[in-house]
């Protein structure tokens, strides 16, 4: 089992930045994909960026520019650093995890982290 704990959402003004952290513990692959997701209210979850094992990222067209993910192995930690934020960008933030590999390729979720962004 893995289990992913979202931290460092919050309340900032539009304009502002935030860092988002993910820890990550359990049985976790050394072959995987890390993402962060969001969902506003009355808004199906969307994909905010992945990042692999090996450092591959991609990111949706709207943070482009403004956000930045990134992680570090050794803690087993994911991270998403939010610039320039804006109302828009108001929703809950989830951390996800997705081994690669032929025993397990299951996604798992954190219980995810308000971010609220006014204007």
């Amino acid at each position: 089992q893995v289990q992913l704990v979202e931290s460092g959402g919050g309340l900032v003004q539009a304009g502002g930045s935030l860092r988002l952290s993910c820890a990550a513990s359990g049985t976790i692959f050394r072959t995987n994909i890390m993402g962060w997701y969001r969902q506003a209210p009355g808004k199906q979850r969307e994909l905010v960026a992945h990042i692999t094992s090996g450092g591959r990222t991609s990111s949706a067209d709207p943070v482009k520019g403004r956000f930045t993910i990134s992680r570090d192995n050794d803690k087993n930690t994911l991270y998403l650093q939010m610039n320039s934020l804006r109302p828009e960008d108001t929703a809950v933030y989830y951390c996800a995890y997705r081994p690669l590999t032929a025993a397990d390729n299951t996604w798992y979720w954190g219980q995810g982290t308000q971010v609220t962004v006014s204007s």
